[in-house]
């Protein structure tokens, strides 16, 4: 996967400019949009999940997504009373994606200042926190310490956001393209650190045991949400409610389970 790395300040100023760009260019819906009405006549519902981040999305042995969010939405298609179409996206496209209406909604998304201004969200269904993490024998004690370091992290996620907020200006921050890319960066000692999900992180660690993958900083608490374009009322309050009837009936409970290994009380996030 292609990498590119920015000075702090610079990235911060692209990343504004792109999401005022975005706003002016149309990532808001226009007034007739009707994802809910949509979904209801064609029984299909156009869900974007990736594919190289588990828990919550990944490829399988059999080359079949499975996680988290895959799972879950064939959850929610059901109680919508419709078919549940996947569509695979990256950090980088997947808003695109949603506001061209490519998907009618985006599983995994972390909720920010930024991104209410374009989109609506639901109630959050997972736990999720970003960290920087990295071998032993490099110290990182405070956000300072990432000063003359190389970071890889996932362009235009919130694992790179969080990054770019703290790090020092002569922090080198390597952006992939997805996830995998990133972490396979690291794998190869390209970069000394990375910044990922706490749940993704052990996923690595467990798959990878002989490279060291330590927790050093904290960045960013994180839960799961569910997104849909602005203006998306009906279906966002839709998808609340079918987000209840899972937690009620356990479905949620069950997923939780098989993939993070315990049931979490959405109280804790």
């Amino acid at each position: 996967m292609k990498a590119f790395s920015l000075p702090s300040s610079v990235a911060r100023c692209m990343a504004l400019a792109l999401l005022i760009s975005s706003a002016a260019l149309g990532a808001l819906p226009s007034a007739q949009a009707d994802s809910l009405g949509d979904i209801k006549q064609n029984k299909v519902v156009k869900i974007g999940v990736f594919q190289d981040y588990p828990p919550f999305g990944s490829i399988g042995a059999d080359m079949k997504p499975r996680g988290i969010d895959v799972d879950l939405a064939a959850v929610l298609a059901k109680k919508l009373g419709a078919r549940a179409e996947l569509v695979p996206v990256t950090g980088t496209n997947r808003l695109a994606y949603l506001a061209d209406h490519k998907v009618d909604l985006l599983m995994s998304v972390g909720q920010t200042p930024a991104r209410d201004k374009v989109l609506d969200f639901t109630q959050a269904y997972a736990p999720y926190y970003i960290a920087v993490f990295g071998p032993k024998t490099v110290e990182i004690k405070q956000a300072a310490d990432l000063g003359g370091k190389s970071v890889a992290t996932a362009g235009g996620t919130n694992e790179d956001i969080s990054l770019t907020k703290v790090a020092p200006v002569n922090t080198t921050i390597k952006r992939f393209d997805d996830q995998s890319g990133a972490i396979s960066a690291y794998l190869a000692g390209q970069t000394q650190l990375i910044s990922l999900g706490g749940d993704v992180a052990a996923r690595v660690r467990a798959m990878h045991p002989q490279t060291s993958i330590d927790q050093k900083i904290r960045l960013l608490d994180s839960p799961m949400h569910i997104a849909v374009n602005k203006g998306e009322g009906p279906l966002r309050d839709e998808l609340n409610t079918a987000l209840d009837d899972a937690r009620k009936d356990g479905s949620i409970d069950q997923i939780e389970k098989k993939w993070l290994g315990a049931s979490v009380p959405a109280s804790s996030f």
